[in-house]
């Protein structure tokens, strides 16, 4: 039986691709041989591992309850993105509780179907008319019958075929544009001596709009005698791909102004400048906290544009607020002159802590529609303890605990420099 099954197989190797001939003679010798076992144990063992390990495949390893979760959220999201298209307040008008479910039905399709191009509406339409009413037709003499019931199903399953192979392809396209965003950011903290930085950041979608960043810059600035460090993190309104652009944007600006002997000063009016140019007329501004640190003397200069205030934990237990700057950078201000930006100074310490942060670490939000908010955040910030990875985990693990299997609706990052001599 197996070498008849092989010649078989064998007679249609010119007539597949080797990859899928492979496949196929391996599945079907598998087959053979699970047939061929005179133990019935040994073959219901065997068939129990094949569906358990697709099983697991299938789910990833998530349990029933994870999986109820993830739907519920991923439900929500997409009635989210429905709803908006649907005129409630016409359907509020109806005193029929019966014609608002229907209207409210009707205007859920109608903003699912426009959704869909042209050809693949028509396609839905067809396969619903077809799975509803079901037609048959008999010949005249009634031997043969058609039931078109099956093709409407089988119209659904190419459309959701094609559905599937464009959210594939938009998600390849942007895993590259993820990989190029990585590339703008650093994937380690720098080391330096007395000090230790750890980040984080999680998109809500594949891109994101927040920027990180903590390096050394290559020129001293005046009066300084060695390099200083210099961090920065970057909330660009909205989310995705456009935010993501703008990001990329803001970080080569950075950098560029950072390379030469300007100072914090200088920088910030140099990315209020290009980034007013850019903003789509205040459409796409950027919040931004950008702190300096004379590695020598440990004082620290910084700028808050418009950002989350962050917190400053001192080794004594004090908290601190870096308030001191100007509003966000490329916001309309309806004058041709420059807006001005204040700078603020601190002195750190050993065991002084900072931590910040972008909205979307308070403002996540449960299944419950609560937030974060930073009255859970700085409690958190203060109990925490070790390394800035240590304290960087707890915030991250406490917040992810909040929100459960709520959909992550903003882009969430933090950075934590902890002073240590």
């Amino acid at each position: 039986m197996v070498t008849s099954t092989v010649r078989f197989f064998r007679s249609l190797q010119p007539l597949l691709e080797p990859n899928k001939f492979a496949a196929i003679c391996f599945l079907s010798y598998s087959f053979v041989l699970m047939a061929k076992s005179s133990d019935p144990d040994k073959r219901s063992k065997g068939l129990f591992r094949n569906v358990r390990d697709f099983w697991a495949r299938v789910t990833e390893g998530l349990k029933m309850g994870q999986l109820w979760g993830e739907f519920k959220s991923e439900a929500r999201s997409s009635y989210g993105l429905y709803s908006k298209d649907v005129d409630w307040d016409a359907i509020g008008r109806e005193k029929s509780k019966f014609k608002r479910f229907l209207f409210a039905a009707w205007g859920l399709f109608q903003a699912m179907l426009m959704k869909l191009s042209p050809a693949r509406r028509v396609l839905l339409i067809i396969a619903l008319v077809l799975i509803a009413f079901h037609p048959e037709f008999r010949t005249n003499s009634g031997n043969a019958e058609l039931n078109f019931e099956g093709l409407g199903a089988v119209i659904l399953f190419v459309l959701l075929a094609l559905e599937l192979a464009d959210r594939v392809t938009m998600k390849r396209d942007l895993e590259i544009a993820r990989e190029i965003q990585q590339w703008l950011v650093p994937a380690h903290a720098p080391e330096i001596p007395g000090m230790d930085i750890a980040f984080a950041t999680r998109p809500q979608n594949t891109v994101a709009g927040d920027y990180y960043d903590a390096f050394l810059r290559p020129l001293p600035v005046a009066g300084a005698s060695g390099p200083s460090l210099l961090i920065a993190v970057a909330d660009v309104a909205g989310k995705s791909v456009p935010a993501a652009l703008l990001m990329a944007t803001f970080q080569a600006s950075l950098r560029a102004l950072a390379a030469t002997t300007a100072s914090l000063d200088e920088i910030v009016a140099g990315l209020e400048r290009y980034a007013r140019a850019h903003s789509l007329e205040g459409l796409r501004f950027t919040t931004a906290f950008l702190a300096e640190i004379n590695l020598n003397t440990r004082e620290m200069t910084y700028v808050n544009c418009g950002h989350n205030d962050p917190i400053l934990r001192r080794a004594s237990g004090q908290i601190e607020r870096l308030t001191t700057g100007g509003p966000p950078l490329g916001l309309p201000a309806f004058t041709d002159n420059e807006l001005p930006y204040m700078s603020g100074r601190t002195q750190l310490m050993p065991g002084d802590l900072l931590f910040v942060f972008t909205d979307g670490v308070v403002e996540a939000v449960n299944e419950r529609g609560e937030e974060y908010r930073e009255d859970r955040l700085l409690p958190c910030v203060n109990s925490a303890t070790g390394s800035a990875a240590d304290v960087l985990s707890k915030v991250m693990t406490e917040v992810n605990t909040f929100v459960g299997y709520a959909r992550q609706h903003d882009d969430i990052t933090a950075l934590v420099l902890r002073v240590t001599a």
